[in-house]
């Protein structure tokens, strides 16, 4: 796998929604999408967090939600990022090490382009 980049690996068919985006809208686009996470971005289009299916036990286990939440409160912001041409190697390791499972993939000049995930991870190992 040293040899192969996230470019190759990654899902570039985003879906977005802005902090103030409702829990209840999210979690339903999330299930009409079957992802399990959703890039959280500015109006500007700049990666500001990631909600993901673990954010949502963590909402349902500790708050029980009432209409009207805000993604933001519940996203996670300390994120690790990739680029397009860092070594699926590298990004794998860096997932085991912090316990994750998604990595946005950000470009410079374009924002956010991708998300790789430790499904794009294992889809790619049965492959081999």
């Amino acid at each position: 796998m040293d040899d192969i980049y996230v470019a190759r690996l990654m899902s570039t068919s985003l879906v977005t929604v802005t902090p103030e985006t409702l829990v209840e809208e999210a979690a339903t686009l999330m299930l009409s999408e079957d992802i399990s996470s959703l890039l959280v971005t500015n109006d500007d289009g700049e990666l500001e967090g990631i909600l993901t299916t673990t954010d949502f036990v963590d909402i349902v286990s500790k708050s029980h939600p009432k209409a009207e939440t805000a993604v933001s409160r519940y996203m996670t912001t300390d994120l690790y990022t990739t680029t397009a041409q860092t070594p699926v190697q590298e990004v794998a390791e860096e997932m085991v090490d912090r316990g994750i499972h998604h990595v946005p993939v950000v470009d410079p000049e374009e924002g956010v382009i991708g998300i790789v995930t430790t499904s794009d991870l294992a889809a790619y190992v049965s492959s081999l």
